[in-house]
């Protein structure tokens, strides 16, 4: 799923929405029985799925944000050597102050993603480490 750069709220809401399957891990996770009914269910399957939806999501968003970054960075150079040509420009000044304020956000939207995935594989490996392991 390709999400616009140039309207960040939009892009912020994608993100959001692209999040939900780390939201909803735990709902997803109880739907593993528990030993009394192991045999009603393929827990290796549900947990294989699982691992493979959120392998695809975390891809995605990573791309996004970093195709986001990357085109924030080529903006705001573009910008930078505009504000130098021209110092006395405040349109372009404040073009490029937003611009940087937008490049670090991005920035930290990386940091969040890493935090975000590590709390999903932890709640993943603690209910179906029994079922699947990563790589196999």
């Amino acid at each position: 799923m390709a999400v616009s750069c140039f309207d960040f709220l939009g892009f912020q809401e994608a993100l959001k929405k692209m999040r939900d399957v780390d939201d909803k891990i735990i709902y997803a996770l109880n739907a593993l029985p528990t030993e009394s009914f192991k045999g009603q269910v393929n827990s290796e399957s549900t947990c294989r799925d699982l691992y493979s939806k959120l392998q695809q999501s975390h891809l995605t968003r990573q791309t996004n944000i970093r195709n986001c970054i990357t085109l924030s960075a080529t903006t705001l150079k573009k910008l930078r050597e505009k504000r130098e040509a021209q110092p006395n420009d405040v349109d372009t000044d404040s073009q490029f102050k937003a611009e940087q304020r937008k490049l670090r956000v991005l920035q930290a939207e990386l940091s969040v993603e890493d935090i975000i995935k590590e709390r999903t594989y932890k709640a993943f490996n603690e209910r179906c480490r029994a079922y699947f392991h990563a790589g196999q």
